[in-house]
């Protein structure tokens, strides 16, 4: 049941506001970790990821799907990034050059999400995403990223040996936190799980080191637009190009889950039609070719958007895209966005593990209920055993294989997908039901 507030229109836009900056501060300093950016390059890939992340909210609000659903940087899309990481250092590549891939790489699905939208194959493709498929997808990608935040809380890097007990102390009480209020918070408590965390981590995290952190330097202008190929001009490889063309068809899964959970939460008189589903991908291609020009982490829909909005009772459309226009406009503040890119690597992995907490638990609800017979429930066993062996096998160097395969084979997530879909798509028989003893 949605909440009704009667609270002035101010109150809507900012609550959408926060909603949108907590979504989109943790990734890029997960990211800016994973690569070893300075604190320079961590201020300007946030300033980027804010103005996308705007600007693609508002396409897709007033032209593509039409909900008040968040664009925010995707948890899927971060799997590709840590595996870029990875063959990166196999491979002898520098960061820059691996992220220059990840811009073709983005431009690519951008360019396939278009071409799927315009011309209508996008509604055709829905079959081929069953609850299976799409649950099963969740929860590897819980799996995959958990390594990822726990290092991240760790302060675990490359070469660092040594390890700071206090900073462990202060991640593990902002995860606990955020789980606590996301699960027994009340009210605004647990709408703003987040951004409480992010918070009280990283006032804990001043308070242990002495105070904020000043590496790094604020532009000094008041105004700055955000820069266009600042990884450099794109790059793309047969591998790039081959996880680009798989990696599309979790977009659609992706987008697909948040139309669904939006329209559950904001009631219409009609079922979303194959118009709103092609549109919906048409500016989803757009605003990953956005996210390729601004050298930004791509975004995605995203389906816990349809929690808030139940929380909150904000289904009107216009409060969300003035909060949108404001998160770009924020953007473009040095200052601003300078102060928000000095929270804590630790801080930002344990919100960011505490978010997927959630995810994954909803994802384990949804497959209980989902798999109903054998045949359902061996094409999940074989689904989470390959997506957890091809992500521990891409922990190890595979200099041997050929590199389109160390792409395919070095994203569990992506194998899982394929072959959970292939399974669901070819074996039609259905044995028995279950039978629980």
């Amino acid at each position: 049941m949605l909440r009704k507030y009667h609270s002035n229109p101010y109150l809507h836009v900012l609550q959408w506001f926060i909603f949108m900056t907590a979504s989109s501060v943790a990734l890029p300093i997960v990211i800016g970790g994973l690569f070893h950016l300075s604190q320079d390059e961590i201020a300007s890939l946030m300033q980027r990821t804010f103005f996308v992340v705007g600007l693609s909210s508002m396409l897709q609000a007033a032209l593509g799907h039409r909900f008040p659903i968040v664009d925010g940087p995707a948890g899927s899309w971060v799997s590709v990034f840590v595996m870029m990481a990875g063959i990166s250092v196999n491979q002898g590549h520098t960061a820059k050059e691996a992220l220059q891939v990840l811009e073709g790489g983005l431009l690519m699905a951008g360019v396939l999400l278009f071409l799927l939208g315009i011309t209508g194959l996008f509604y055709k493709l829905l079959n081929l995403f069953t609850p299976l498929v799409t649950n099963l997808f969740l929860f590897i990608l819980s799996l995959q990223l958990s390594g990822v935040f726990l290092k991240g809380m760790f302060g675990l890097k490359a070469g660092q040996g040594a390890v700071d007990y206090g900073t462990i102390l202060i991640s593990l009480a902002v995860f606990v936190g955020v789980v606590f209020l996301n699960v027994k918070g009340k009210g605004w408590t647990r709408n703003y799980a987040v951004l409480l965390g992010i918070t009280g981590g990283w006032v804990l995290q001043a308070l242990a080191v002495g105070g904020v952190s000043s590496a790094g330097s604020a532009s000094d202008a008041w105004i700055k637009l955000p820069d266009i190929w600042a990884w450099g001009f794109p790059q793309l490889n047969p591998g790039m190009a081959v996880t680009a063309a798989l990696f599309t068809l979790i977009l659609v899964s992706n987008l697909v889950a948040a139309i669904t959970a939006a329209q559950q939460a904001v009631p219409r008189k009609e079922l979303p039609g194959k118009d709103v589903y092609n549109r919906a991908s048409l500016i989803a291609g757009v605003s990953h070719g956005i996210s390729a020009l601004f050298s930004a982490v791509g975004v995605v829909s995203l389906p816990v958007t349809a929690s808030f909005i139940r929380m909150t009772g904000q289904t009107r459309r216009m409060p969300f895209i003035i909060a949108c226009l404001a998160l770009s406009a924020i953007a473009l503040v040095p200052s601003i966005v300078h102060f928000l890119a000095q929270l804590p690597t630790s801080v930002a992995s344990a919100v960011s593990l505490a978010t997927f907490v959630q995810m994954t638990s909803n994802s384990f609800s949804s497959l209980s209920r989902v798999v109903q017979t054998q045949r359902q429930l061996t094409i999940l066993g074989i689904g989470i055993l390959v997506g957890a062996g091809f992500t521990l096998i891409a922990a190890s160097p595979l200099p041997e294989l050929p590199v389109v395969m160390q792409y395919a084979f070095g994203n569990g997530l992506l194998v899982a997908t394929v072959v959970v879909m292939a399974l669901e798509r070819f074996w039609q028989t259905d044995p028995k039901l279950i039978v629980s003893n």
